[in-house]
């Protein structure tokens, strides 16, 4: 069955996001530090009269943060919390189907947690990821 999918990259990998999971596509303003919290956790930022949690995606796939500030992010909205998933860059929505992840794909550890199934773009396989995963205190099995 073919459904929505957004294309982005995060941590120099393009992988698709299930269209369900975005609320909207931003650009980040400031950011302000939250002591103590997850290095998941970038910070907050005030979006169209309400505080998201920003997210470091990198960090929370285990990798080094970004050498750039990013300022592109996905909003999700989980549990009636908004988060902002910051990304490197963003492409389009097209349609696609979700194939499974094939038993002779392996995936490096940062992002097994995060692997929904592959979709085809253009003859080459993409990740399709689920954004509930890179948010702190959430996974896969919870959403």
């Amino acid at each position: 069955m073919t459904h929505l999918y957004l294309i982005a990259q995060i941590a120099g990998r393009w992988v698709a996001i299930d269209s369900d999971q975005v609320e909207s596509v931003v650009d980040i303003g400031e950011v302000t530090a939250v002591p103590r919290a997850s290095e998941h956790v970038r910070g907050l930022a005030a979006l169209r009269s309400r505080v998201v949690t920003v997210v470091d995606t990198h960090a929370a796939l285990g990798l080094p943060s970004a050498e750039t500030e990013g300022r592109r992010a996905v909003i999700t909205q989980i549990e009636g919390h908004h988060y902002a998933l910051l990304v490197d860059a963003l492409e389009d929505v097209a349609p696609f189907e979700l194939l499974p992840l094939a038993g002779g794909i392996s995936l490096e550890r940062a992002w097994r947690h995060v692997g929904r199934g592959l979709v085809e773009r253009d003859g080459e396989p993409v990740l399709a990821i689920d954004l509930t995963a890179l948010v702190p205190g959430h996974s896969a099995a919870a959403a």
